[in-house]
C-alpha cells in the first residue's frame, strides 16, 4: 500500500493508505482525529472541513494521497497547545453557535478561512461563505453572530452590538 506523510496540527504524521482512502478517513481512522466529522460523503454538508496548506477543504472530497506533503489543520489544531480555545471557538461558546455540535468543527474551520481572507466580514458575507456548511439545528443566527464577534475580537475590537441584527 502507498505511504502518505503530512504535517497535521503541527506534527509530522505518516501511514499506509489504500489509493482510494479519503483524507477524512485517514484523519479519523488512521490518526484518530475524530473532530473532523463525516456527514454526507458527497461534499455537500461541510462537516468535514479542514485546512490544507492554509485553505479550507472538504476532506471528503480529497484523497489522502493528494495531501501527501501538505500541512493539514483540523479542529483539534485550532486550540492552543495548553488547550485554551481559539477566539473563534470561544465566540461559538459565548454566542451559543452550536446545538448538537455535529456541524461545529466544519463551521469553525470554514469561518477561520473566511476571517483570514476577510478580517471584517459583513453578516451577508458570512452567510454566503457558509453556504457549503449545513446545520440542521441552529437556524444559523448564533453561528453568524459568533463569527462576527470572533472577527471583531481578532481585530482587537469589542463584540458587535447585535440589537439591530437581522432576524431571519
Amino acid at each position: 500500500m502507498p505511504q502518505v506523510s503530512m504535517t497535521v496540527n503541527g506534527k509530522r504524521m505518516a501511514g499506509e493508505v489504500e489509493g482510494r482512502t479519503l483524507l477524512v478517513e485517514f484523519l479519523r481512522e488512521n490518526l484518530r482525529l475524530t473532530g473532523t466529522h463525516v456527514g454526507c460523503d458527497t461534499s455537500q454538508c461541510g462537516a468535514c472541513v479542514v485546512h490544507v496548506n492554509g485553505d479550507s477543504v472538504k476532506s471528503c472530497s480529497i484523497l489522502a494521497l493528494a495531501a501527501d506533503g501538505a500541512e493539514v489543520t483540523t479542529i483539534e489544531g485550532m486550540a492552543a497547545a495548553d488547550g485554551a480555545l481559539s477566539q473563534l471557538q470561544e465566540a461559538f461558546r459565548d454566542y451559543h453557535g452550536l446545538q448538537c455540535g455535529f456541524c461545529t468543527p466544519g463551521m469553525i474551520m470554514s469561518a477561520a478561512d473566511l476571517i483570514k481572507s476577510n478580517p471584517n466580514p459583513t453578516e451577508t458575507e458570512v452567510r454566503e461563505w457558509l453556504e457549503g456548511n449545513i446545520c440542521r439545528c441552529t437556524g444559523y443566527q448564533n453561528i453568524v453572530k459568533a463569527i462576527l464577534a470572533a472577527a471583531a475580537r481578532m481585530r482587537g475590537e469589542a463584540d458587535p452590538d447585535f440589537a439591530a441584527f437581522a432576524a431571519e
